[in-house]
């Protein structure tokens, strides 16, 4: 077997030399399904496009009569993990997740997988090297969730969770998509509470979505005071309003400064913790208005411009504490499901969603 780096240097193609990166950063990964002494390879069933290069995709192939041509979608995935040996979309630097089948062990993984276990990558695909050979000919392009065949290598530092056999594993990949944000709002939330003696008042913008709904959860979960929601759309805030997650659930544009601040001031802001789960960019400053000085934003979001939110910060002279929600946090994927098992309302819009997605419906 070849020597391999435990951090997948030794599969960067490009750039090469003094210029070689780690894998996420590199523009070409080798996809060769030969494995080294400390590698996994994966038989890839599902991947599952993170939202925001899914919807920058959809976007770019809309038509004048705004449907997306799910056929050039398809494509333009083909096209760039051929290029890249990945997936990694080029414009949002972000690429998902995946589930599949343990299909070969290196002697000296430390990874604790088995041959034939059902697994889910929690590691980014924009790192993971990847190979299709279905042309992904089971997929329409209408949505994040792509059934695919090919293989994924996993390195000695790479990170993946066995299926848990009580829930169906394309829920459980859906919740093991985000589960870094519950498990990072939780620890801010707690770490407030220590630092001040107080029950923070939580603002979620995107709280209808996937890592909104599950952040909610978790700050309630963790002891804050009280929970706002902004959502974009009045059949989201319908929705959501229809749960107890959100004590409040506002609609406005989380893009729009002034709008956002004035919203979340009239349901009884600014915020103490705000978590940025919109797959937009351009939330970076509202984010920080609405939020209190000694607050804490928390970035969970691949469209985030973090320029934009320093640089935002210092203009508007707000003495906030800006986290990047970086999608790892010790034990985040087993308390990402405890919260759905233990939260039926959270369950059921996990499963509306995973139903929708998988009828096609909106």
């Amino acid at each position: 077997m070849t020597v391999t780096s435990p951090f997948g240097v030794h599969r960067v193609l490009e750039p090469t030399g003094e210029a070689v990166t780690l894998p996420q950063a590199a523009l070409r990964l080798d996809d060769d399904p030969r494995i080294g002494a400390d590698e996994v390879r994966i038989d890839v069933e599902v991947l599952n496009l993170d939202a925001a290069s899914y919807r920058q995709l959809a976007d770019k192939h809309r038509g004048a009569d705004r449907r997306v041509d799910g056929a050039a979608v398809r494509a333009e995935v083909l096209d760039i993990v051929r290029a890249r040996g990945k997936m990694q979309n080029p414009v949002t630097g972000s690429g998902g997740m995946l589930i599949g089948t343990v299909a070969e062990v290196g002697p000296e993984s430390a990874l604790g997988l088995r041959l034939g276990d059902r697994v889910a990558t929690l590691v980014s695909l924009s790192l993971t090297p990847l190979r299709l050979t279905d042309r992904l000919v089971r997929w329409d392009g209408l949505g994040e969730r792509v059934p695919a065949a090919g293989h994924a290598i996993l390195f000695g530092r790479s990170v993946a969770a066995t299926l848990p056999e009580d829930l169906d594993p394309e829920l459980a990949l859906m919740v093991m998509d985000v589960c870094g944000a519950p498990a990072l709002v939780a620890r801010v939330v707690r770490d407030h509470r220590r630092r001040t003696g107080q029950d923070p008042l939580v603002l979620v913008l995107g709280g209808a979505g996937k890592s909104g709904s599950l952040s909610l959860a978790a700050a309630a979960d963790a002891g804050a005071a009280r929970r706002l929601a902004v959502v974009p759309h009045r059949w989201e805030a319908q929705t959501l309003r229809a749960t107890a997650l959100a004590d409040e659930v506002v609609v406005a544009d989380a893009r729009s400064p002034l709008a956002l601040h004035e919203a979340v001031l009239a349901a009884g802001g600014p915020a103490d913790v705000t978590v940025v789960c919109v797959d937009v960019p351009g939330c970076e400053q509202p984010a920080i208005m609405a939020t209190a000085q000694g607050g804490t934003v928390v970035y969970f979001s691949m469209a985030t411009h973090f320029a934009a939110a320093a640089l935002g910060a210092e203009g508007l002279a707000a003495d906030v504490t800006m986290l990047i929600g970086n999608g790892y946090v010790p034990g985040h994927a087993d308390y990402a499901l405890s919260l759905l098992r233990r939260d039926p309302e959270v369950r059921g819009l996990f499963e509306s969603r995973l139903a929708g997605e998988q009828t096609g419906a909106p």
